[in-house]
């Protein structure tokens, strides 16, 4: 069965080698999915956390984390209305057990100006400059001359001559994004924003071929608005694209308010969503004070559900936002 996995995944990813690493919970991730969400939050810092691990039926076959901290800058020097931002995170992807290694270290700022007296519309946009690092163990390479009826056999000779154990090739990005905010009281939010990553299209290259980077482009939105005294619904999607890779999320989650207490909530979440084409993606999420856990299992229902059994990957999200005592700011996008 892994074999037959392994020969569907190969063709998989042939569809989508020029494609980012992602996450199902796009929304927990907000320097990944766009540089303008720097300080784009209420409160003085925020850090994320996200790991995934996609296809685990095959053994470490992509295992995906990040983390982040943002926070807002020079606040006693600029308009209430405006809020500047600035941002770091490292971020890291390995597959084939270890053999392919990225690894991404990112610094971004984002300014958003307010519209309007109040500051319920803003209008930001952000910038974010990343040093990635790409490593490659060929002592952990299979290849098809090392397929035998059981399996793969590590130690039967290769044709493959390399130069190095290790095979590496790091370059510098540039990311930008725009995104639009709008509430019409405290309680309710949407946005609408845009991002390109690699403008710069950086090169690759590691036994002397070239390879250029394809930029990604991802549109997204989202909202959330109170549907009762204790019930509110948040949505959110996106459409992404890079080269031939397209990607389309669409969903949403309920938040039930458990304590009804402002200042330290308890809030359950419960939804799900949809990468079409691909996977059912259901989402649980708990929010405690300062914190917010979610949680998400890709239900695959594309042509390869039969070899992975319908298990496309579990998502883990963890956001931490420290608020100073009493403080209220502005409503901001959640999911």
């Amino acid at each position: 069965m892994r074999v037959i996995f392994l020969m569907l995944l190969v063709t998989y990813a042939g569809s989508c080698i020029a494609q980012d690493p992602h996450f199902s919970q796009f929304y927990s991730s907000p320097l990944t999915l766009n540089p303008a969400f720097t300080g784009k939050f209420d409160g003085n810092f925020r850090f994320a956390g996200n790991y995934r691990n996609q296809w685990p039926s095959i053994d470490h076959a992509y295992e995906t984390g990040t983390a982040s901290v943002d926070f807002p800058i020079f606040r006693n020097k600029i308009s209430y209305r405006d809020t500047w931002g600035m941002g770091f995170m490292a971020y890291t992807d390995k597959s084939s057990n270890g053999a392919v290694s990225y690894n991404y270290f990112s610094a971004s700022t984002a300014f958003h100006k307010g519209l309007d007296e109040d500051g319920y519309n803003q209008l930001g946009v952000g910038f974010q400059a990343t040093y990635s690092n790409m490593l490659i163990n060929t002592s952990k390479l299979f290849f098809e001359d090392q397929l035998t009826p059981t399996g793969f056999d590590p130690f039967k000779p290769t044709g493959e001559i390399f130069n190095s154990s290790t095979l590496s090739s790091h370059y510098v990005d540039l990311n930008a994004g725009l995104l639009y905010t709008t509430s019409t009281s405290d309680k309710d939010n949407y946005y609408f924003g845009v991002s390109v990553y690699h403008i710069t299209r950086p090169k690759q290259t590691f036994t002397g071929a070239l390879y250029l980077l394809d930029p990604r482009a991802t549109f997204h939105a989202g909202g959330y608005f109170p549907i009762g005294e204790t019930t509110t619904l948040h949505f959110s999607g996106l459409y992404s694209t890079q080269a031939n890779a397209h990607e389309t999320v669409l969903g949403g989650a309920m938040e039930f308010n458990v304590t009804q207490d402002e200042d330290n909530p308890v809030n359950f979440y419960a939804g799900a969503w949809m990468r079409l084409g691909d996977a059912l993606i259901p989402y649980i999420g708990l929010e405690y004070g300062q914190f917010r856990l979610g949680t998400t299992y890709d239900i695959n229902t594309s042509s390869l559900k039969t070899a992975s059994q319908s298990r496309g990957g579990i998502e883990l999200s963890i956001i931490y936002i420290a608020k100073s005592a009493g403080s209220k700011g502005l409503p901001c996008p959640k999911f």
